[in-house]
């Protein structure tokens, strides 16, 4: 059990390590790009990945994660999940050339034709990359996983950035994604020896564990793209790119931090699923350490949004910061519901999982229905956090049930981070509430420096202090966090 939570710990650090340094690179590509290109050049993209992505659901049968989930798993198993993502991809890619120009006609811009069309390259690429590297997560080996993701990344940032810089159009980020797929497929038989095969031997048993994840991956599509459908059909690309570029930052410091955790936990959990005690106490302990980074990260992007825009994306996207603002709050949602999927899925209960993501579909394309033909891409992010704020009681209870676990006790690992967080807020919200947009560039860093410096200040002093008026208790993510700085302190003066 100890070797267990050791592999998972380093995981955890490996895979937040490959997140931040990812995120890094997306939040300098975005910064270049936002101020090379329009919403307009963003918002055409998005019609056109949402259409691909609607297709791509077909495949996604998650055989990733069966192959995870299998402990017995074989030769077998690998080449058929190769052989299926093979054919999945070449039909994906011809039905993605077949309907192009109907969708093209759809939102009523004839230049995605091309673009649907260039895209159905990658898809097809995608289809032939190595399945041996699944194995680096059932094996836990996450320093290979983080060398094979960050040299696609480090492969693929340059060439979009040139391509922005020559092109002044949505080209690049359509040539950008294609060759990602391409260097992706490169790269998976260079880091991993294994080589597939065609076979269909062990079809049966991988259908069997995926029939789920494949409803799970259309959920989860729906809850993530369904605005781009209706916001293209109503808004038009402008709203559309205004809402894409905001959901992604709001997203950034938190769910997209948090994701790699999951990516490690998830094996973890699939080795102790039968020791009811040992679920409850990891499922609390990933979910305090989540609720403890994750949440005034996507807080601080809350409060300083009003700088944030001006500041990363240019004066031409100022009408983005009320809708940055609404989603970063419906990222606090999404952080108290990240664990889930990992949990069902070890559980094997993915059947829970897709019913809760059915309600908080059906909720989420009413409300989009509703509100963006009036309000546009703030009636977008309202729609998101109203349908998240509905069913988020229906998530967590329902977590709590399966892991027997009490309502007193799960509030006890996340109620410090979420007051802290939210006192973090009213103070930084108080300093950056005055407009901005008038301020130069160097202003606006400095502004910025100030923000983040007060957030984290305020919100270390506010953790602790709660942290210390409950008593400092031994199992709480600020104990663990803090035993970690004083291990290192002591190995840096031992160097030293």
């Amino acid at each position: 059990m100890q070797d267990i939570r050791s592999k998972m710990a380093r995981g955890a650090v490996w895979m937040v390590g490959f997140k931040l340094f990812d995120r890094s690179i997306g939040f300098v590509s975005t910064l270049i790009l936002a101020r090379l290109l329009t919403p307009d050049n963003f918002g055409v993209v998005a019609m056109a990945t949402s259409f691909t992505s609607v297709l791509e659901m077909i495949g996604a049968f998650g055989f990733d994660m069966a192959l995870i989930q299998r402990k017995d798993a074989t030769r077998a198993h690998y080449d058929t999940a190769w052989t299926f993502s093979v054919l999945f991809g070449t039909v994906l890619a011809l039905l993605m050339v077949a309907l192009a120009a109907p969708m093209a006609h759809f939102y009523k811009q004839p230049g995605l034709v091309a673009v649907i069309a260039t895209l159905a390259t990658g898809s097809f690429l995608q289809g032939f990359q190595n399945v041996g590297v699944i194995a680096f997560r059932k094996e836990m080996e996450f320093g290979k996983e983080f060398r094979f993701l960050a040299t696609k990344r480090l492969v693929t940032f340059p060439l979009t950035i040139t391509l922005a810089f020559v092109l002044h159009n949505y080209w690049a980020l359509v040539i950008g994604m294609t060759t990602s797929r391409a260097v992706d497929l490169i790269l998976s038989y260079r880091f991993h020896p294994y080589r597939p095969k065609f076979s269909l031997a062990a079809a049966g048993d991988l259908l069997h564990f995926s029939k789920w994840l494949l409803l799970l991956n259309f959920l989860q599509f729906l809850r993530d793209r369904s605005s781009d459908f209706v916001l293209g059909r109503f808004a038009g690309p402008g709203a559309l790119g205004l809402f894409s570029v905001s959901y992604e930052l709001a997203n950034m410091p938190g769910t997209e931090l948090v994701a790699p955790i999951n990516r490690a936990v998830y094996p973890a959990y699939v080795k102790i699923v039968h020791d009811l005690e040992a679920m409850q106490r990891e499922y609390l302990s990933v979910m305090s350490m989540i609720c403890l980074l994750a949440i005034p990260a996507v807080s601080g992007v809350a409060a300083t949004a009003s700088i944030v825009v001006p500041l990363v994306l240019g004066g031409k996207w100022l009408a983005a910061v009320p809708i940055l603002q609404i989603l970063a709050f419906f990222g606090i949602s999404q952080v108290m519901q990240s664990n889930a999927y990992a949990l069902f899925l070890a559980l094997g209960r993915g059947d829970i999982f897709a019913r809760i993501n059915g309600a908080y579909v059906v909720l989420l394309i009413a409300a989009l229905l509703s509100f963006v033909p009036h309000f546009g891409a703030k009636g977008g992010a309202y729609s998101y956090l109203a349908a998240a704020l509905i069913t988020l009681p229906l998530g967590i209870g329902v977590i709590l049930h399966q892991l027997r676990l009490s309502v007193l006790r799960f509030a006890k690992e996340v109620w410090r981070p979420l007051c802290a967080s939210g006192l973090m807020f009213a103070l930084v919200q108080a300093f950056s509430h005055t407009p901005s947009s008038d301020l130069g560039s160097a202003r606006l860093m400095a502004r910025m420096g100030i923000a983040a410096g007060l957030g984290i200040a305020s919100y270390v002093a506010f953790i602790a202090a709660l942290w210390w008026l409950s008593g400092r208790p031994a199992s709480s993510a600020e104990t663990i966090v803090l035993n970690r700085v004083h291990e290192r302190l002591i190995a840096f003066r031992k160097r030293a």
